[in-house]
């Protein structure tokens, strides 16, 4: 029987890859930082399950989660990880800790996670490490410089690992970068921009981004975009720079940034919030937000 860790396999995109593997006969162990959000979704997966808290910026706490998950089915055959930390606002202001977290978790976890993981895969006689990245690391957007720095910086070291590993048999390494995804990340997110975040159009299921995760552990590739414009998107920063920078504020103001007025705050950035967690946000595939009780999915959220 084939053994994955999940590492963030309580919400969203993870939670998504869990369920997914979990229906086909796939042994997890799940990774998140909340005890009770992890018993409780463990709970309802109808494959065999091990349970291990561990932020990935602790790297013991990631050794001893993997180390438990062995232990416990005797051996890894992968990683997938989908943890993210997000705020919005200005980078000047964005509290230092709050951004430095944000930063810490896709660079520091991601590294955490390689360095724990990569020698149980190959005492497996193989396996892969998928990350799971956004869109936002081979672009940039106003008002979410803190999201973009860690996503870069995720992207070059999972590009140095890849070429790290390339000579080893049975060893992959692969990146899955979705664009906006009905996931609860946008309502979870800290803000300092005044408003809370919206998933900007067009907006994909958490199942489309897993589906390209669970292909990447039979059929490694370097990297996948999930998204109908990332392509589209790239294009645009990377040969017409003058014309992105004149649309991508206004942009984010209309579209990104028009959720409704809230203090600033960190989010889950520092610390989890479970009661927020879940597979999908309400965001259809306009952009618009469906609440339990609406009788129309609203653009505005207000």
């Amino acid at each position: 029987m084939r053994v994955v860790a999940v590492v963030g396999g309580t919400s969203g995109i993870g939670l998504a890859v869990a369920r997914m593997l979990s229906e086909d006969g796939v042994a997890l162990g799940l990774v998140a930082r909340d005890a009770g959000r992890l018993a409780d979704v463990a709970a309802r997966l109808p494959g065999p399950v091990t349970t291990a808290v561990a932020d990935v910026v602790d790297g013991p706490a990631v050794q001893a989660a993997l180390d438990h998950v062995v232990a416990t089915h005797g051996r890894l055959d992968a990683v997938v990880t989908t943890a993210q930390a997000m705020a919005y606002g200005r980078v000047e202001d964005v509290p230092p800790e709050v951004l430095g977290h944000a930063a810490d978790v896709a660079i520091d976890g991601t590294a955490n996670l390689a360095r724990s993981a990569l020698p149980h895969l190959r005492a497996s006689g193989g396996g892969s490490l998928v990350v799971v990245s956004s869109l936002l690391a081979e672009i940039s957007v106003p008002a979410m410089g803190s999201y973009c720095a860690s996503k870069w910086g995720q992207l070059g070291l999972v590009r140095a690992l890849q070429v790290e590993t390339q000579r080893e048999r049975g060893i992959h390494v692969s990146l899955v970068l979705p664009g906006a995804i009905d996931t609860p990340i946008y309502h979870l997110a800290g803000s300092y921009a005044g408003s809370a975040g919206s998933a900007p159009p067009p907006v994909v299921s958490p199942d489309a981004v897993a589906r390209a995760c669970v292909r990447c552990l039979d059929r490694p590739r370097r990297m996948v975009h999930v998204g109908p414009v990332n392509r589209l998107a790239v294009t645009g920063f990377r040969f017409l720079p003058a014309v992105y920078d004149r649309v991508a504020g206004p942009m984010v103001d209309r579209i990104v940034l028009r959720g409704p007025a809230m203090a600033d705050g960190p989010g889950n950035v520092l610390e989890p919030d479970p009661a927020g967690e879940g597979l999908r946000g309400g965001w259809t595939l306009t952009g618009r937000l469906r609440r339990p009780g609406d009788r129309r999915a609203r653009w505005r959220r207000r």
